[in-house]
């Protein structure tokens, strides 16, 4: 059962979702390999998933570092592919 959430549940769950990002997770730019990044995209899409199973809510900042993660992910592989192929 779904019930609709107030703006400060709101907020607590944004606060917490930020949190437990800094306290847990490198920033995406500071990555060095694809099996790191990977990693933490499993626990985020994780982390995403248990929110809207408990709360039918997730955060776009959950949504934002996501992308952020898949960006670096893909420059990772271009630079790779670049390096590897492009000689």
């Amino acid at each position: 059962m779904h019930y609709t959430m107030t703006t400060a549940a709101k907020k607590k769950i944004e606060s917490d979702v930020k949190s437990f990002a800094s306290r847990n997770f490198v920033r995406p730019a500071e990555c060095k390999n694809l099996e790191q990044i990977r990693f933490y995209v499993k626990e985020l899409c994780l982390l995403i998933e248990d929110l809207e199973t408990k709360f039918d809510y997730v955060p776009t900042d959950a949504y934002t570092l996501l992308a952020q993660y898949n960006t670096r992910q893909n420059d990772i592989i271009n630079t790779d592919f670049r390096d590897s192929y492009c000689r």
